[in-house]
């Protein structure tokens, strides 16, 4: 048996698992590439090492390994500190953003801050809102009365001249 041989089984052997476990700080997939394709050069390296039925089984044992490290990981790694920190825990589609109910904006009247095409920005009880005009576009610094809003979506008409003064 050749020692410089056996010395790369081992490095190839301990980088190959190392990568792996980097893999999780490091997503993308290109450490565990490597270290996939460190493990692979490291049973090749064993059939030049050790006798074939050894050999043979130094393979078997790494894809058994590998294979209950995987379960092992699954199975308990959500539930360590670091897991928790790098995992939902819980389903994604409960989260809700935090908005205002602006419901409270409704028959309310402001002023355009920009030209609404057919979206813009109005002052609206000295707040600044993101509206949509009914119909068409709606010029700069004209009088809007706000006449729909769901959710965070508020719809405003152009108040004529004399609606205004009314």
């Amino acid at each position: 048996m050749n020692n410089s041989w056996l010395v790369v089984f081992i490095i190839l052997l301990l980088s190959g698992l190392f990568l792996i476990g980097a893999e999780i700080f490091v997503p993308g997939g290109v450490l565990g590439a490597m270290g996939g394709i460190s493990l692979v050069a490291c049973v090749v390296v064993a059939f030049l090492v050790f006798p074939p039925q050894l050999a043979f089984l130094v393979a078997l044992g790494i894809v058994i390994l590998m294979g209950l490290c995987l379960v092992l990981w699954i199975r308990f790694f959500p539930h360590t500190p670091i897991g928790r920190s790098l995992t939902l825990s819980r389903d994604a589609r409960s989260f809700k953003a935090d908005r205002p109910d602006l419901k409270y904006l409704l028959d309310q009247e402001g002023v355009t801050l920009t030209d609404l095409h057919p979206s813009g920005i109005a002052e609206i009880q000295g707040q600044r809102i993101d509206v949509v005009a009914e119909g068409g576009w709606i010029t700069k610094d004209s009088p809007v009365k706000v006449i729909d809003v769901e959710g965070n979506h508020v719809l405003v008409r152009a108040l004529d001249r004399k609606e205004e003064q009314e």
